[in-house]
């Protein structure tokens, strides 16, 4: 598919098929996360990947989604047969720009102008959604409630240095029109990009 095909195509899917996603696939997903740009080469990420029915149970339960509980939305993102998390670890970045060829000597974290380590975690989400994408798949980027990563972090056995940014559901797509604010049923924006001055 040609790039500029997949960016048009790329949108957040909520609902999927009864079909396994190749393994194949997945793991090509994965490469090309790990092929995102990072500050100071620093790949101060990792990606959890749950593809067991034991494991996707575990997800939505640990995140506050009540297995009794009916929900349009959660009911249509728990038809997904694989779900990536994305983490982010700052420490990471402190670490890697505390050596020589960086010129800082501490771990201090007050010199990031923006913190890169959830940056450059978001870029490498971002080639997964359009990896799905070129791959005739469906996928959507969404967050771990606040309230819940802790839950989230004891049942799966996160670190504690790697914090969640959110979490992707893979499947193929199914017709889905979105809810009534859904941006299926909204424009683009356009008054976005602004030329030499604001």
């Amino acid at each position: 598919m040609e790039f500029r095909e997949v960016v048009r195509r790329r949108r957040m899917v909520r609902r999927y098929a009864d079909a396994p996603v190749d393994p194949a696939v997945v793991d090509r997903m994965l490469a090309h996360a790990q092929r995102a740009p990072n500050a100071g080469f620093t790949q101060g990420w990792a990606f959890l990947l749950l593809d067991t029915p034991e494991d996707l149970a575990l997800f939505w339960t640990s995140t506050g989604a009540d297995p009794g509980t009916r929900n349009a939305w959660l009911d249509g993102m728990r038809t997904a047969p694989v779900v990536i998390v994305p983490l982010a670890c700052k420490d990471a970045y402190l670490e890697r720009y505390a050596q020589a060829d960086k010129g800082w000597t501490d771990r201090r974290d007050d010199r990031w102008s923006v913190p890169y380590w959830y940056v450059d975690t978001g870029m490498a989400s971002l080639l997964i959604l359009q990896t799905a994408v070129d791959e005739g798949l469906g996928a959507c980027f969404f967050g771990i409630p606040g309230s819940y990563v802790g839950a989230f972090r004891d049942a799966f056995g996160i670190p504690a240095d790697h914090h969640p940014v959110g979490a992707i559901t893979v499947g193929h797509r199914l017709e889905d029109t979105g809810s009534a604010g859904s941006p299926a049923r909204r424009e683009r924006r356009d008054d976005v990009v602004h030329r030499g001055r604001w």
